[in-house]
């Protein structure tokens, strides 16, 4: 049994008591203990000490209660840690997703790029063919030369 610090009892009454306890604590109520100074603490080890050196039967009984509290204690941090390990699992999933669509989304511009490259090389075929079937279509404004000898006519 120890009596926590002012540091601690903030942070137990914050519900942030770090790790560096030396085990899940149990504290007498606030309706019996003096509320100016900080409470009375057992670790889970000295609880068991405890119970296994008081024989009376209500100390038997708080001591089972104190066990109990322990083991639901123990139970809803594994529970707790289990949902951080699922958390970090679904965000490395979604990191991987994230990835993966990056790079989908990439190799997509890759591809307009490209089509867009693409498309301008055939217009400017097609300005090209256009261009040769205008000249083609254009009527020349110069007579041909006949084929054969002129014949110079005279006045």
């Amino acid at each position: 049994m120890f009596r926590l610090t002012e540091n601690e009892w903030e942070k137990v009454n914050c519900n942030l008591l770090s790790d560096s306890m030396p085990s899940q604590i149990v504290i007498a109520s606030t309706d019996r203990r003096n509320k100016s100074a900080p409470p009375y603490a057992f670790t889970e080890h000295g609880a068991v000490m405890l119970a296994s050196v008081l024989r009376s039967p209500s100390a038997v009984q708080m001591s089972v209660m104190v066990t109990r509290a322990f083991i639901a204690m123990r139970q809803a941090l594994s529970s707790m840690l289990s949902y951080d390990l699922k958390i970090e699992q679904l965000s490395h999933k979604v990191d991987q997703l994230n990835a993966h669509v990056e790079e989908i989304l990439h190799g997509q511009n890759n591809i307009n790029q490209l089509q867009s490259q693409f498309n301008n090389e055939v217009a400017l075929q097609i300005e090209v063919i256009n261009d040769a079937l205008d000249q083609l279509r254009e009527k020349k404004t110069e007579p041909d030369n006949p084929i054969g000898f002129k014949v110079q006519r005279q006045e």
